[in-house]
């Protein structure tokens, strides 16, 4: 089973009297350990592909398949229940609490979804040593780099082992060391087991893909099998 499956989605936005096709006819999946890259230009539809997979926004026609459960079907409730507990978000803009500790800011989507606060604190310290940053918890966003955020922001997105990631041009802002770190860490995620789904205009973040997609218009224009995605130890 697919953890995500778009099939023949469209997307349409209507601006006064026209209609404009964020997404037309897309068909696109994603399985169990996949890293998927979605690319193209600026108003290709990497956004709206992105976030109707979230269930942040919803498909105009056709059916969209995550974790199992058909997003159309669901209510907003039930759309921001799989967000707090199967789905994370990593996005350029990350969205931390300056005024949080990066242990209070990992924990939030699990307070969010009720879990107690010890356990939701063990689960982010957990969280943070996964993505590198163990024994870093009681720091605050302003207190480290750019890459180190964005590090944190991922921890965020995985907590409590949620199985899907979308990453929204999640290296947009670093330099190229620091982006090429972070994609190895969104490879690693997916070598164990978790899918990321990620958009990118950077062509090199396309060497650590198991996919690549590639939209124009709102169209699928084409698709790259990667045999050997880097980072993998057969890719080295």
């Amino acid at each position: 089973m697919s953890v995500v499956q778009f099939e023949a989605v469209d997307r349409i936005f209507r601006s006064g009297g026209a209609e404009v096709g964020a997404l037309v006819g897309v068909n696109l999946q994603a399985e169990r350990g996949e890293l998927v890259v979605v690319m193209g230009a600026s108003g290709s539809g990497k956004t709206t592909l992105l976030s109707i997979a979230g269930g942040l926004d919803r498909a105009d026609r056709g059916r969209v398949t995550v974790l199992g459960e058909e997003l159309g079907r669901l209510s907003e409730r039930q759309l921001a229940r799989m967000r707090l507990t199967a789905v994370g978000f990593v996005f350029q803009e990350l969205n931390l609490l300056a005024e949080l500790t990066l242990e209070e800011n990992v924990a939030l989507p699990l307070e969010g979804a009720g879990t107690g606060r010890h356990a939701a604190r063990s689960a982010a310290r957990a969280a943070l040593a996964r993505v590198g940053l163990d024994g870093m918890g009681r720091r605050f966003p302003d207190e480290i780099s750019g890459g180190q955020q964005q590090r944190v922001a991922i921890a965020r997105a995985v907590v409590g082992d949620r199985r899907l990631v979308l990453a929204d041009e999640p290296t947009g802002s670093l330099d190229s060391e620091t982006g090429v770190e972070i994609m190895k860490l969104l490879r690693t995620l997916c070598d164990n087991g978790a899918t990321v789904l990620l958009s990118t205009h950077n062509p090199a973040n396309a060497e650590f893909a198991d996919r690549v997609v590639h939209l124009r218009d709102g169209r699928l224009e084409r698709i790259e099998e990667r045999a050997a995605p880097a980072g993998r130890e057969d890719a080295r």
